[in-house]
């Protein structure tokens, strides 16, 4: 997993509530073992057509957003099934901090484990967000280190983020990095 220190990037504005991992990714997409290759299909049935042809209809289509890496979402995104396949697939198409009011638990966890900053902001603030990132370039910078996000006019709010959850992204730790890091006491068991 790639350590997360700070992130300055372009925000897309999906200005829908409870976005579920279906949604994310289609279950017909889940059939990799390994964890690239789904950025392609993320929001498939919102982002193209039954003929595999792009909407012009979905904003995420719309060259002003090619290369957003900041995702800012309504209320209770990631809902539904347990699939670790959604961050994957947000990860693989360039998404590193996903901004929102509330996220299912699941999700919640599953994307910090796999190295996205799920960030959770006051509605007002990602309503204001959301309307702005439409109308015009929004580009946000987060710093981790210090729990910020700054605006190019200077505005800096503050977020909340568990220590333990912090620290792994800040080093890049994923669960088999931390386990590797008690690797002399497990070969002394084994040893045993």
């Amino acid at each position: 997993m790639q350590a997360l220190q700070e992130h300055e990037g372009l925000v897309y504005p999906l200005n829908r509530t409870n976005v579920d991992t279906d949604q994310i990714i289609p279950k017909q997409f889940l059939k990799r073992i390994e964890r690239t290759g789904f950025g392609q299909f993320l929001f498939y049935h919102w982002r193209y057509d039954d003929d595999g042809l792009k909407r012009q209809d979905f904003s995420l289509n719309d060259p002003a957003y090619d290369g957003a890496s900041i995702l800012v979402a309504g209320e209770n995104f990631g809902c539904g099934s347990s699939r670790e396949h959604a961050p994957w697939a947000l990860l693989d198409y360039g998404f590193q901090v996903v901004i929102a009011p509330s996220f299912a638990d699941i999700f919640y966890n599953n994307a910090l484990k796999n190295g996205i900053l799920p960030i959770q902001m006051e509605k007002d603030q990602v309503d204001a967000w959301l309307a702005q990132a439409q109308q015009s370039e929004l580009v946000l910078k987060v710093v981790l280190e210090e729990q910020s996000i700054t605006d190019r006019t200077g505005k800096k709010i503050s977020f909340e983020i568990p220590s333990y959850h912090k620290k792994k992204l800040l080093n890049g730790w994923d669960d088999i990095a931390l386990t590797l890091h008690h690797e002399e006491k497990i070969v002394a068991f084994e040893k045993q």
